[in-house]
């Protein structure tokens, strides 16, 4: 019996895919259970500098769920880089123009700050309605909240 520490190769992991459908889920539950599949965490051969995640495909993003006044009272800024020019949008606002932006933001800042995140959040494709071109795929469901 071998008494070695498994690390997965970047080549021998198995990809599969995942639909999760946002109605009505908190946007923080969902973050944090997507995150976790982009990961890899959710596999036995997880490894933590190789990206052993699968994909994941989020459905109805504009039904997303805001508990609280977080609809109201809480903002997403951004700056142009101008003076002046620092921009705020409640997170209703953005839930209802980019509703992909809102959830893509909160799994981002739950990932990896490095270049293996990065390319863990490519892995996350976000579709406002519950239509999405990975038909082929065969994803499966992914149970979150």
């Amino acid at each position: 019996m071998r008494r070695q520490t498994y690390f997965a190769k970047a080549g021998d992991v198995d990809k599969s895919w995942h639909v999760v459908d946002a109605t009505d889920v908190p946007l923080g539950r969902l973050a944090s259970d997507v995150a976790v599949v982009l990961m890899g965490k959710h596999r036995p051969e997880y490894t933590p500098h190789v990206d052993t995640g699968d994909f994941v495909i989020i459905t109805n993003a504009k039904n997303i769920a805001l508990t609280g006044k977080k609809a109201e009272q809480r903002l997403q800024t951004h700056y142009t880089g101008y003076p002046g020019g620092l921009k705020a949008k409640s997170f209703g606002q953005v839930r209802e123009d980019h509703p992909e932006k809102l959830i893509q933001e909160a799994v981002r800042r739950m990932l990896p700050k490095s270049r293996l995140g990065r390319v863990m959040l490519k892995k996350l494709k976000i579709y406002p309605d519950s239509e999405h071109p990975h038909q082929a795929q065969q994803a499966t469901p992914l149970a979150v909240g």
